[in-house]
């Protein structure tokens, strides 16, 4: 009973209910109505500006959603997060093929983070069935102890539809946890490979996290996602994969020379480090801060910011214009009779679909 008592202390919206309570149903309910509770922009805005972790998921919740009317909103709520003066933040994105340890090697870090007093915001991307839609959303079993951490924040989040291993409102969301407060957002993508790039679009440093003996080696001569790391992380260096992570480093290390060099300035590094044992976690992040020491100075990092904005300036006006074309009630029709065409073969894919958008654009 002492131990469910104390796992109960890390989970933040049981505050205002004592440690007798915890086990009791009517704590459990508590926590379940406050959830549940339907807040206006105003007062969301209010509870994330305050610290409430409940007021962040529901804030999170919303600009995730794709009806019509929650659009409104959490654009009116993006709007008020980024009026105020937000924490100064830095972003890192963390990718890596499954299996490779992200979690572990993100509750190790947050672990470190945590202790020194930063707010530390984890945004996870699982990956979406392509069957089912449904995604597992299991990251918080996997950090148990970094959960329980009063400053820490963590946010699953499924991939849906979206490609390049993050969600579609990723960049929303950190922009609601920095209005929150939290000055250090880790953001883990699924882990599918060579194509997740659109988290680089979002983050002040890039960390690729590689193993080694499992053919990854090779991938250092490859060009796409390896070019875009400010940093190569072998982990699980350790027990008997010791000597074989120092070769992938020295390979990684020689590899990085065929690349042209990085508009930052910055020469990506290649280090070791076990996140099972704790061992090389603090260097890294001693590592990142270089990076963001370094490149404050010459002016890259604001530049990438300005940047990052821009870009996804253009990326909300291309999601906007998709939802808005498939839920306008006259081309969802026309979608149809096309899609029933097509089956029969009676036209091409292409032919149908540049019908679709000749007969969407006289509509207008």
């Amino acid at each position: 009973m002492e131990k469910k008592n104390k796992n109960f202390k890390g989970v933040k919206e049981l505050k205002g209910i004592s440690y007798q309570e915890i086990t009791n149903k009517n704590a459990v309910e508590k926590l379940k109505q406050k959830r549940q509770i339907k807040r206006t922009v105003d007062e969301l805005f209010k509870g994330i500006t305050s610290g409430d972790t409940t007021s962040l998921s529901q804030g999170i919740t919303l600009i995730e959603s794709t009806k019509t009317e929650d659009r409104v909103l959490s654009n009116k709520l993006i709007e008020q997060c980024l009026s105020i003066e937000a924490t100064k933040s830095i972003r890192v994105g963390i990718t890596g093929v499954p299996g490779v340890g992200k979690s572990t090697f993100i509750e190790a870090i947050g672990r470190t983070l945590a202790k020194k007093g930063n707010k530390i915001a984890v945004l996870a991307v699982d990956p979406s069935s392509s069957k089912s839609k449904g995604s597992i959303l299991g990251d918080k079993t996997r950090m148990t102890e970094l959960v329980r951490a009063s400053n820490v924040f963590i946010r699953p989040t499924a991939s849906g539809k979206t490609l390049g291993g993050v969600g579609q409102y990723t960049r929303e969301a950190i922009i609601l946890c920095e209005a929150a407060g939290y000055d250090r957002i880790l953001v883990e993508t699924v882990g599918v490979g060579q194509g997740e790039t659109a988290v680089y679009e979002m983050v002040d440093f890039f960390l690729l996290l590689k193993l080694a003996g499992a053919g990854d080696e090779l991938q250092g001569i490859k060009r796409g996602i390896i070019e875009m790391a400010d940093a190569i992380l072998i982990n699980k260096a350790d027990g008997s994969n010791k000597d074989a992570a120092k070769l992938a480093m020295s390979a990684f290390r020689s590899a990085l020379h065929l690349y042209a060099a990085n508009t930052s300035g910055w020469s990506p590094k290649v280090m070791l480090c076990s996140a099972l044992d704790h061992t090389g976690i603090d260097e890294t992040w001693a590592m990142i801060e270089a990076y963001v020491k370094f490149t404050s100075t010459n002016g890259y990092f604001q530049k990438k910011r300005e940047d990052q904005n821009v870009h996804w300036m253009m990326q909300t006006i291309k999601n906007q214009l998709n939802i808005e074309f498939f839920q306008y009630s006259k081309t969802k029709k026309f979608i149809k009779q096309q899609i029933e065409l097509v089956k029969e073969n009676k036209v091409s894919p292409f032919v149908a679909a540049q019908a679709v958008l000749r007969q969407h654009k006289s509509s207008l």
